[in-house]
């Protein structure tokens, strides 16, 4: 073999053993590098012996393939006291994994109580993403939240663990 086809065939290798952008972008998809999710939620929840409903909006901006940073406001309502949150937070999905999409994630929510102190939170989810249709997903998961500087006597509960469930429709 000449020195012409020996680097051929070496180039040949090489560019097929690197993923192109063009590539990664597909293994990535909707969680790829750059991609923005804009969503908004909805229920019901109980707190205070009330039970209220729960409104909200979030975004998430994708910093690299699978790595998200976010920012999402709920506000409860139909029940006195009313309560806001607002909550920045990062999350991780294991986009390569074939099947179903692991996710781990973090945050810190900012909880706002009408006529009573305001309450900082820290808390960990962690879930799948389970492909429901070309641009559709449904999340399972869990998550857990405990309350800073949290006094039991006035609040009962100073942590919490709840499930999550999400739909979305990507484009």
């Amino acid at each position: 073999m000449n020195a012409l086809a020996r680097t051929l065939v070496a180039f040949a290798i090489v560019a097929c053993t690197l993923s192109s952008p063009a590539q990664a972008q597909l293994v990535a998809g909707v969680f790829s590098q750059g991609r923005t999710h804009v969503y908004v939620t909805g229920g019901v929840g109980s707190s205070f012996g009330e039970d209220y409903v729960v409104l909200g909006a979030g975004i998430d901006y994708f910093l690299l393939d699978g790595l998200s940073a976010g920012l999402a406001f709920e506000s409860w309502s139909g029940a006195d006291p009313g309560v806001t949150k607002i909550t920045p937070s990062v999350r991780y999905v294991f986009y390569g994994v074939q099947t179903v999409k692991p996710y781990v994630g973090a945050f810190f929510r900012r909880t706002d109580i009408d006529g009573r102190p305001s309450l900082d939170s820290v808390g960990g989810r962690a879930g799948v993403f389970v492909q429901a249709g070309r641009n559709t997903y449904i999340g399972f998961g869990a998550t857990y939240e405990s309350y800073l500087d949290c006094e039991p006597s006035v609040y009962v509960k100073c942590d919490s663990t709840y499930p999550e469930l999400s739909f979305a429709v990507v484009f």
